[in-house]
């Protein structure tokens, strides 16, 4: 199975505080990941980092070939978890400017999504409760033809039904034989993820390194995980 991305030894500090610890992954293609731990485990720090927009103290991080450039945004579509759109636009012309943006962009796609997700494009922002526009960011970037998708708690704000719709939207792009990490505490998600990363044990100080990966089951069966202990109650 081809690995689409590798972390060799990556470690990130801020100053005295070391927010990764010495981190080594190989990731396939082709999987939903789900990346948990405690708050300040490092899970944002770690994914800034594969994104290109942080850069390792120390330590090596390869997409598809690539070093984090210009050419592994070609590769990766990103959800921070916060808001990057104008209040004034309508969906519309952010679907706009993303196709104008993005040569990957499939307007088509996004069209489908917003009718799925129950959003009128005329719709403007500013006038969208804070679940519909956590919905139209999520659109914006599911509908990018990416190898890597990485999605920092993309359920916020939804509701059950629209969790649902998103794990189809996931499942469809795995399917496809696209990555999928995603920064999560909805269970329904965690659920569908075929590999876990843990981070921890702790957070803060405590935290930055690996503390189990591998499937839920035998992450959950990880005694020293606080993740682990939480996915045994409901497998």
């Amino acid at each position: 199975m081809s690995q689409l991305l590798q972390l060799h030894h990556v470690t990130k500090k801020y100053k005295k505080h070391v927010a990764v610890d010495d981190v080594t992954l190989s990731l396939p293609a082709g999987k939903i990941i789900g990346l948990l731990g405690p708050n300040g485990s490092g899970k944002t720090t770690l994914i800034k980092l594969i994104n290109g927009l942080l850069h390792p103290t120390t330590g090596e991080i390869v997409i598809d070939g690539y070093r984090p450039s210009v050419d592994t945004k070609k590769i990766i579509s990103y959800l921070p978890d916060t808001s990057y759109l104008r209040e004034d636009m309508k969906i519309k012309d952010a679907l706009a400017f993303f196709e104008d943006f993005y040569e990957d962009f499939s307007r088509e796609k996004a069209e489908h999504l917003l009718e799925d997700l129950e959003l009128n494009p005329n719709d403007i922002l500013k006038n969208l409760s804070k679940g519909n526009k956590e919905k139209v960011q999520l659109i914006l970037v599911m509908s990018r033809q990416a190898k890597l998708y990485i999605l920092d708690e993309p359920t916020t704000g939804l509701h059950s039904h629209d969790v649902a719709r998103l794990i189809d939207v996931l499942q469809r792009i795995v399917d496809q034989g696209d990555t999928i990490i995603v920064i999560e505490h909805n269970l329904d998600v965690i659920k569908v993820a075929d590999h876990i990363i843990d981070l921890g044990p702790e957070g803060g100080a405590g935290g930055g390194t690996i503390v189990v990966t591998g499937t839920p089951e035998k992450v959950a069966k990880c005694e020293k995980s606080y993740t682990g202990q939480f996915l045994k109650s409901m497998l």
